[in-house]
């Protein structure tokens, strides 16, 4: 089996526009959570989202494209530019059906799907656009990328909601070390920030409700968590077989080292009680790296900031690492970044590379009060500057899929 290196990344969350400005706010705790701008969402209970500024999709993808795509692959075309960019990547240079995209997302273009809704009742089937369909399609970020790169080997939407990316990295992981292809584009993208899909999330009662203290809301792991933030982006990794990496000469940021995924197989949103399934997926992701739990430094957790996910992560991680756990260092960057839903993985796979790659542990910068039930090293509030080896990601999503991905830092 080939080994699978990172060799580029790209990120667009609320936090930033590109990678430098994204691994600047997580490790300075610089949130990007703020008031609504996308819809009018005075009155409403809820009232805060983590939301991509500034974006411009015209210059992103130019704008007779950007007519013809939903926001989340807009956010993904710029985030696989960026990350084909850092990678030194010249695509002309490689054998088109060698390179892949695997670009997951948990709900795809909603905001296309609310809009041609309206446009259908107000007109009747004239009122639709062309493109409703290839705008609302859940693999049409991987389709657009494929075509912009012209990638012509594998080619992978997985949507399992906020696992979406994290299995999209692991699939790829798959895909390359076994020889299918040299190099894959992947990750996950989400732009649900719309009226019809927030309140959705409002009415399950899973949203945070600290409207007047936005940058404080998303509080992963501490005591005063009422809910998560919900937010927008995209985040792309460049994978690369090893070998391929090093003839061409590319600088290599992280190898990706094991994969698990399992399922609750327990209930629609609650996590199985004991961290059953997620317990059992970092196990799994520990098997297929070789690896102990005494050999992973740090967990980039999911980290949600709601009561349930948090405390039943914890736990899951004690089952796991047992007395190690009280050595590991576990941070969630959603205290910042809001959680990105199906590009979630794909944002915080990013922020596990370059911890490992700069030897610094990005923060839960929000932590603030300890609850009983949280209660490992969760780098509460300042980053660490510390060499670390290994590290693990995890996703979990609704209807109780769990991934973890383990990286490591390089060495050849």
């Amino acid at each position: 089996m080939r080994r699978v290196v990172v060799t580029g990344l790209g990120a667009l969350s609320p936090c930033g526009l590109n990678l430098s400005a994204n691994w600047t706010s997580m490790v300075e705790g610089r949130s990007g959570i703020g008031p609504i701008t996308r819809f009018d969402a005075s009155g409403w209970p809820v009232r805060i989202a983590g939301e991509v500024k500034g974006f411009d999709p015209e210059q992103a993808v130019g704008k007779k494209e950007a007519r013809r795509m939903d926001r989340f692959c807009q956010l993904a075309i710029a985030a696989a530019d960026e990350a084909v960019t850092h990678a030194g990547l010249d695509v002309n240079q490689l054998d088109p059906e060698r390179l892949g995209v695997y670009v997951g997302t948990g709900v795809g273009g909603i905001e296309e799907i609310f809009a041609g809704h309206a446009d259908f009742v107000a007109q009747g089937w004239r009122g639709l656009s062309p493109f409703f369909i290839p705008k609302a399609l859940t693999n049409l970020a991987a389709g657009h990328i494929a075509m912009r790169h012209n990638a012509q080997g594998p080619s992978l939407c997985v949507s399992t909601a906020c696992a979406s990316g994290n299995h999209s990295l692991g699939e790829a992981w798959r895909t390359i070390r076994q020889g299918d292809a040299d190099v894959i584009l992947a990750g996950g993208a989400e732009a649900a920030i719309t009226p019809t899909a927030f309140a959705g999330f409002m009415v399950m009662k899973a949203l945070s409700k600290f409207n007047d203290d936005p940058v404080r809301a998303s509080r992963p792991f501490d005591a005063d968590r009422d809910g998560f933030v919900m937010g927008e982006g995209a985040a792309v990794l460049v994978l690369e077989a090893l070998e391929h990496a090093q003839a061409r000469g590319a600088t290599i940021y992280g190898e990706i080292l094991g994969y698990g995924l399992t399922n609750d197989a327990h209930h629609l949103t609650a996590p199985a009680p004991g961290g059953r399934g997620a317990a059992g997926c970092m196990r799994m992701a520990l098997r297929s790296a070789g690896l102990g739990p005494a050999d992973v430094d740090y967990i980039n957790a999911h980290g949600t900031s709601t009561p349930q996910n948090d405390s039943t992560e914890t736990t899951a991680i004690r089952v796991v690492f047992g007395d190690h756990a009280d050595s590991l260092m576990v941070s969630s960057t959603k205290a910042v970044t809001g959680h990105l839903l199906g590009a979630a993985g794909g944002i915080e796979a990013v922020a596990t590379v370059l911890a490992l790659h700069h030897g610094v542990v990005p923060p839960t910068a929000t932590w603030e009060t300890r609850d009983a039930e949280c209660d490992l090293d969760y780098v509460p509030k300042t980053a660490r500057e510390v060499p670390i080896r290994r590290a693990i990601s995890n996703s979990f999503g609704f209807g109780g899929t769990n991934a973890s991905v383990v990286f490591g830092r390089f060495e050849s």
